[in-house]
Order: structure tokens, then sequence, then C-alpha cells
């Protein structure tokens, strides 16, 4: 039988350099299965993990969770007839939310030789605070669900902001366990053994998601319930990658992302990521300098000109030749350099996006 693993997490919080180091030194010897989801029209992240030789599975055109659970259930039956994996390592969708997934894993359990393993919440401790409050429903249920949560970015906060961190995980998830040594500190296998801990709660945590967030009733694998769930077209849900290994990119003012990111959203009741988060993303042989690029994600990252954005992310070409590849959140950002890509590729995310502006931000074309 396959084992499944679920890697949640919010948008930027981890969760491909967690899947890296797991890879490198946790899941050695195991034939392994990467799926992806992408939330957003522009899929980046694909050829990240090729180099490590995992099979990536994107799936552009549909959500991992909600109406498309037949479509995934296919997926999942064909990557385990395909490849006879020991190990599928599913990345949802950052604002997905992970009862969603664990119940579109267990509906399609027995036709396709599976079993829930492991479900992982990846939390950025420097944002967590800021998150639960603007974005509790997704935010929250991914650390209400999972079984471990880990904690990223620890080293770049203090003792009592972490204690405070972990308190308020608390108060929604007190039976988990919580990783909050810095990655690079800790070995994967480490934290494999903590993913690993069995305990009561998974049991409860595992019944609670055969629950229908709709309407409150228990189904059956394989039962399904026939709400109506709107997707629009090319609104498919979200995966991060934001690299820390090797780079030490985080701008060190003190922001209080509590204060200094008070969009919050009253969102009350059971929404779906394509009714409160959107995104925007082009492909274009556009080219630009490094100076060029920081000075678009400063003014993204700091300010709300274009929007709330959660989440950018590409790959372009240089000026110089090279190819520049960022990442984004909130009023953190990181320019580096890498491979290559066929053309190159803009996404942004977030809520209230102004598409024009941001068009005319990156220099291009309407």
């Amino acid at each position: 039988m396959t084992k499944v693993d679920i890697v949640s997490g919010f948008l930027g919080a981890g969760k491909t350099t967690l899947i890296k180091k797991l890879i490198k030194d946790g899941w050695q010897g195991e034939k392994l299965v990467l799926i992806e989801n992408e939330f957003g029209e522009i899929g980046i992240d694909g050829g990240f993990l090729k180099e490590a030789g995992i099979q990536v599975t994107e799936m552009n055109s549909g959500c991992i969770c909600c109406s498309l659970v037949g479509d995934f259930g296919t997926a999942l039956k064909e990557v385990v007839s395909t490849y006879s994996p020991d190990r599928i390592i599913i990345e949802p969708s950052g604002v997905g939310k992970l009862s969603d997934v664990i119940k579109a894993i267990r509906d399609v359990a027995k036709e396709a030789d599976i079993s829930v393993n492991n479900f992982v919440a990846v939390v950025d401790a420097g944002k967590c605070k800021m998150y639960m409050k603007n974005f509790g429903e997704f935010f929250n249920n991914q650390i209400e669900h999972a079984k471990t949560i880990i904690l990223s970015r620890t080293q770049n906060i203090n003792q009592d902001k972490l204690e405070a961190v972990v308190a308020l995980i608390k108060e929604h998830n007190d039976k988990a366990v919580v990783v909050t040594t810095p990655w690079d500190d800790i070995s994967g296998v480490s934290i494999l053994e903590a993913m690993e801990k069995k305990n009561a709660f998974e049991e409860e945590l595992l019944k609670q998601a055969e629950v229908c967030p709709e309407c409150g009733h228990h189904h059956e694998h394989g039962e399904h319930c026939d709400h109506e769930h709107h997707h629009e077209e090319g609104h498919d849900h979200e995966h991060e990658h934001h690299h820390e290994e090797g780079h030490d990119h985080h701008h060190d003012h003190e922001h209080h992302h509590e204060e200094g990111h008070d969009h919050h959203h009253d969102h009350e009741g059971h929404h779906h990521a394509d009714e409160v988060f959107t995104s925007w993303g082009k492909e274009t042989p556009h080219k630009y300098t490094d100076d060029n690029m920081k000075e678009i994600l400063e003014v993204l990252a700091n300010t709300k000109e274009y929007g709330i954005i959660l989440r950018a992310k590409g790959i372009v070409p240089s000026e110089t030749g090279e190819w520049i590849h960022f990442d984004l959140t909130p009023e953190e950002y990181e320019v580096r350099h890498g491979a290559a890509d066929v053309t190159g590729r803009i996404c942004v995310i977030g809520t209230n996006l102004l598409e024009d502006k941001l068009t005319e931000l990156f220099g291009l074309a309407q």
C-alpha cells in the first residue's frame, strides 16, 4: 500500500524547502511521487524538484479539493498504477483547506490502494499572527487539522515572539506535535521522526475530515455531497516555493506584521479559495535587471498600491543573459539567479488585485 503524506501550509510558508529537505535526508531510498497544485493561471514551480529525480504532476487546470475530488481520485489512481510508488507527497494549494485535502484522499483511498500517513502544516512563525487574524478561515484550518505543525523561519524571530506563536497555535490545536527548531539546525530525519510520531489525535482528525464542511454530515468513503462549488476556469490552487537554504534574505527591519498589514477579512462560514483570493499571471520574454526587479518587489512587499499581495514569484530573463528567480511574501522578498525557463513567467496572488496596474508595474503591454 502506498503511503500519502500531505504537506500543507499557507502562501510562502516554505513547503517546498521542507519537502526538498525530507527528500534529501529523510526519504532516501524510497520511490516517491510528488503531486503539486497551482493556484493561478501560470505554473511557476514544476521544474524545481525535477532535479531531485522526482516525478512532478502539476494539476494547473483543477483544484485538489471540493468539486474536483473525482478528477483528483483519477489522478491518484493513475499515479499508483503507473509508478507504484512507496510514497506520494501531496503539496496542496497554499490557500487550500487541509480538511478538504484529507477528505479528498480518504474518498479514494480504498480504490487507489493508498493510506493517509502524515498530514502536516508548515507555518511561517513571523507571519502566523497576521495570517490568523486576516485569513483565519483558510490559515486556521491547516493548523487545526494537522497532526504535525512545523514552524519555518524561527531563526528570524526572538524567543518571546516564538513562545507567543506556539501559544496561539495551541489555542487551535493543542494535540499536534510542534517543531520549533530552525531547519538548518535539525536533520530531515529528526523532522520525519516528529511527523511519524503516532498520537491519539490522528484518528480523531481523520474522523473530522469525514464531516462535510458544507452540510455538517458524516460521509462514508466515496460518498459525495451535491453542493455547488463554483471554481472559475483557470483559478487553481496555489503552492509556494520559498527557498530558505543558502539564502539568508530576510529584510532586517523589525516589521510588526500584525499591525503593518492589517487587511482584515471577516470571512465567516465556508468559502472556497477562489471566492477570497485572486491571481494574476503572465508569460513574457521581457527582460529585467536585478535592480529593476528589486524596485518592483519593494513596492509589492511593502505597500497596498496594487492590492493585498500575499505571494509573488517568477522566473524571468535578465538583461545580462542570466535568469532572475524571485519570491515574495508580505514585507519580504528575494531575488537570485537560477536556471533558464522556456519563457519568462510571473505570478502574483492576493486579494483585490489591480491587474492593469500590475501589468504596468512589470513593464508589460496590456
